[in-house]
């Protein structure tokens, strides 16, 4: 049985066969010694997203007491859930992304992390603990953006919706830019997109619509 550690746009932690591309953790365990999750969905605003792999390290998934790994399609989906790059493993996209987080908000200095994060837990949730969204024409929204559309998350690419799924996404279809949808990305981590972050997104996107 796959464990419930597969996070949708949505914010929806699942049980997929399906494996992510990428992982990360909200600052914590969420998990019990039967690798279950329990009621809360994090510990504390520090959401980060990281890479599979890092300097040969090995560990035990849900291990009892330890942090609760949690697995993104790609970082495309991180993003939308309000998940940024981790500055230990992914340091220079966590650098690139702080530095045009500061920029698109006008400050002195790079972001800091903790400064991100409590934006973020603003945008990303509402206090009940539901996904939180805008309502957006698509025309305004930068490559890599994430949107609710006609009920059911979609990736905003190269002038189309493509829709998520767990395994990837599916055939792009193009719309007009006036169609109005519901944003799932933070509009904090839009603002970064639009300045020129560019997310990593799983192969099954393409760019042809």
């Amino acid at each position: 049985m796959p464990l419930q550690n597969r996070v949708t746009p949505e914010g929806e932690i699942i049980a997929t066969e399906a494996r992510g591309t990428m992982m990360g953790n909200r600052g914590g365990c969420l998990h019990g010694p039967d690798k279950t999750l329990g009621r809360r969905r994090w510990v504390t605003r520090q959401w980060i997203c990281c890479e599979l792999e890092f300097r040969g390290r090995r560990r035990e998934v849900m291990a009892p007491g330890h942090y609760t790994e949690l697995f993104f399609l790609d970082e495309a989906t991180a993003l939308a859930i309000g998940h940024r790059p981790c500055f230990e493993c992914r340091r220079s996209d966590a650098l690139r992304f702080a530095s045009l987080w500061a920029q698109a908000e006008g400050l002195a200095e790079r972001a800091r992390a903790p400064h991100m994060d409590g934006i973020l837990h603003q945008q990303r949730i509402w206090p009940d603990g539901t996904k939180r969204t805008v309502e957006v024409r698509l025309g305004e929204l930068p490559d890599g953006s994430i949107v609710r559309f006609e009920g059911n998350p979609h990736l905003w690419l190269g002038g189309a919706l493509r829709p998520w799924t767990p395994a990837g996404y599916l055939a792009g279809v193009r719309v007009g830019g006036d169609i109005i949808a519901n944003l799932l990305t933070p509009p904090a981590i839009v603002e970064v997109l639009r300045l020129g972050y560019r997310p990593r997104i799983h192969p099954s996107a393409g760019l042809a619509g």
